[in-house]
């Protein structure tokens, strides 16, 4: 019986601690404007190299989360830093802040690599880049 009411007692507790009231995400993610990278003059085959990334902050609510590095093609890639932006927050300073982070990159192929930072959205709203081409010797 002691078993009984401990499992009952568990699940009460456990069911009461849950609220259902605000189901809403408190955060969005957004892509952050890459203001500039270090890239080695040439990679060679089978390395591994950290790429340096400086990227900008555009308020106090939003929080550096990482890259999204895509392959668009055998050697080009494209770079996003990816931010989070707290939703929740009653006020955010509008200052714009730069920081810098980086990743980690194996060179594959022995053709030249083409890396395209995201740099912000035009007035048509379609991506803009800028473009940094690395040999591999």
């Amino acid at each position: 019986m002691k078993k009984y009411t401990l499992v009952v007692a568990l699940f009460a507790l456990l069911l009461g601690g849950c609220s259902l009231d605000d189901d809403e995400p408190n955060f969005n993610f957004k892509a952050l404007r890459i203001e500039s990278a270090e890239l080695p003059e040439s990679f060679i085959l089978n390395e591994t190299y950290q790429i340096n990334v400086t990227y900008s902050l555009p308020d106090g609510c939003t929080q550096y989360e990482g890259f999204d590095v895509t392959k668009e093609d055998t050697t080009i890639r494209n770079v996003v830093a990816i931010g989070v932006a707290m939703t929740d927050l009653v006020s955010c300073t509008k200052a714009i802040t730069q920081e810098e982070a980086s990743f980690n990159f194996i060179v594959k192929y022995d053709q030249p690599y083409t890396f395209r930072f995201y740099q912000g959205d035009n007035s048509a709203g379609e991506p803009e880049f800028f473009e940094v081409v690395v040999p591999v010797n």
